[in-house]
């Protein structure tokens, strides 16, 4: 094989025995080469390929910007995930985790850090893909002499569930989980608040959320009866201010899912969004 172009010392794209490109890694790999010169199997720790050619440019630009290790362990992580799951995994999870895993590492040198609202439905979601997760947080913990939490084992679960591309239930379910951040956001920004992730109004609330969403997610109503209706006067009454919020979210669910929510389901997400703001507020 002969050198097509160098990203960096230890990356270069080169091409197979059918004429595909191929990036090739190896510590020092391209140390003094330029194009043309041919590189020896003694040198390569990892080779693969990326068959979208917008992947391979994006994967070019992040080589030139991020060291070889985090790509190492990139791929490690992938071809773990492979085989230990017996799935394939969309070629955009090279770039995509890679940059997380850098970025990651960096917010934690500048003292930066970023919840996972949705770690407890990752980790009942996809218990798989969030244990390989831990094993990442371990080894990138233990190499770099750093503490990551396991929200980054739940980010970084989530990427390889992305990556999985599978329709029908693993889609819903990713989907799913992104509707209770979606949710959750709404939430924030009309109070202008942050969560207490330990308290049991926010256990309660992220609950209700996830049999709420099931429902939502498999086209299910909830029937309305005349004494719903009647406390859900009395709801809508006494926590006028949260109604809004919960207007919010059902305009969101209306326009994103094409579901009407029920009376029931207003009066009942009305209560459980108050008592989380009422906690919030008299801390």
């Amino acid at each position: 094989m002969l050198i097509e172009k160098v990203l960096n010392n230890n990356v270069v794209i080169t091409r197979d025995e059918r004429n595909q490109e191929m990036i090739v890694m190896g510590k020092g790999l391209a140390f003094k080469k330029k194009v043309g010169d041919p590189i020896f199997d003694s040198c390569i720790d990892k080779k693969f390929q990326l068959t979208n050619d917008g992947l391979s440019q994006q994967f070019q630009e992040l080589a030139q910007t991020i060291p070889l290790e985090y790509l190492e362990i990139s791929c490690e992580i992938i071809e773990y995930t492979k085989e230990a799951l017996q799935v394939q995994l969309n070629d955009s999870v090279y770039i995509a985790l890679t940059d997380h895993l850098y970025t990651a590492i960096e917010r934690h040198k500048m003292g930066i850090f970023v919840p996972n609202v949705l770690l407890y439905d990752i980790k009942q979601l996809f218990p798989k893909e969030y244990a390989i997760g831990k094993k990442t947080v371990k080894k990138i913990s233990d190499k770099y002499h750093i503490k990551l939490s396991e929200d980054e084992a739940g980010f970084i679960a989530l990427h390889l569930v992305n990556a999985q591309g599978i329709q029908s239930q693993q889609d819903n379910t990713y989907l799913f989980t992104i509707t209770i951040q979606d949710i959750l956001n709404i939430v924030r920004y009309y109070y202008k608040i942050t969560f207490d992730e330990d308290s049991v109004h926010f256990f309660r609330f992220v609950t209700h959320l996830r049999f709420f969403l099931t429902r939502v997610l498999d086209g299910e109503k909830s029937e309305v009866g005349e004494v719903s209706e009647e406390l859900f006067q009395v709801i809508q009454k006494k926590y006028k201010d949260t109604f809004g919020c919960v207007e919010k979210i059902a305009d969101f669910l209306a326009e994103t899912f094409n579901y009407q929510m029920s009376t029931d389901e207003k009066m009942y997400l009305t209560i459980h969004t108050a008592r989380l703001v009422h906690e919030n507020r008299c801390k």
